[in-house]
């Protein structure tokens, strides 16, 4: 435990409550995954949310993500695996194998929140498949190029040419070739990011069974 932690004690970033990052009740905002039809698709992969971006899962993903709790990461990526081995589309690969590519974030905004936040809440998520005997591994296998913007606020056609050219694998975190891969993402907004993602994913040789992502805009 480090210094901070002994001078603020955890209190739940949803509701407040004292002695955890996030508390059961706050946790179970985050239910049974529902299919999410907005936006483009590529592959046929679905997209699947645990919970709407308002309230109680809003704040929870705007703690970890913006507000610099890190201590979100564990709890979040609970779900994300308690929930993960239970959509009809999830599988491992040939050896057993759960393959999570996190969602890219921009590099600036990864300074920002201390480190690429998504790539740290995949391997959360793969720790928790792991302690329940299910074998996982993070493949942060797509990089985001110079020159996309801050997509908040922007338009599905708009989210779109900000990605067009942008969105690529990076050699240095793919997994094995031909190997069936899940992608994490935290809000799916128009879907233009999921698209790109399981494009690129798919037109480089790696078959997306599906994304699934905390929460769903609208």
């Amino acid at each position: 435990m480090g210094v901070l932690e002994l001078l603020l004690p955890a209190s739940c970033a949803g509701c407040g409550a004292p002695g955890a990052a996030c508390c059961p009740d706050c946790a179970a905002t985050f239910g049974r995954p529902e299919r999410v039809t907005r936006g483009p698709t590529a592959g046929g992969a679905p997209v699947y949310a645990l919970a709407r971006y308002r309230d109680v899962a809003r704040r929870l993903v705007l703690s970890y993500k913006e507000r610099g709790r890190r201590d979100l990461a564990g709890p979040l990526g609970g779900v994300l695996a308690e929930a993960l081995p239970y959509l009809p589309e999830a599988a491992p690969d040939a050896a057993g194998v759960w393959w999570l590519v996190p969602a890219p974030s921009r590099r600036v905004a990864s300074r920002v929140r201390g480190g690429p936040h998504l790539r740290r809440l995949a391997r959360s998520c793969a720790g928790a498949l792991s302690r329940t005997g299910r074998a996982a591994a993070v493949a942060p296998a797509l990089r985001l190029a110079a020159g996309a913007r801050d997509a908040v606020g922007l338009s599905q056609a708009q989210r779109v040419a900000n990605l067009a050219g942008r969105l690529h694998l990076d050699p240095r975190g793919l997994p094995p070739p031909g190997t069936p891969v899940v992608v994490l993402d935290d809000v799916v907004t128009t879907g233009a990011t999921a698209a790109a993602c399981m494009r690129a994913l798919t037109d480089g040789g790696f078959p997306v069974r599906l994304l699934l992502a905390l929460t769903s805009a609208g």
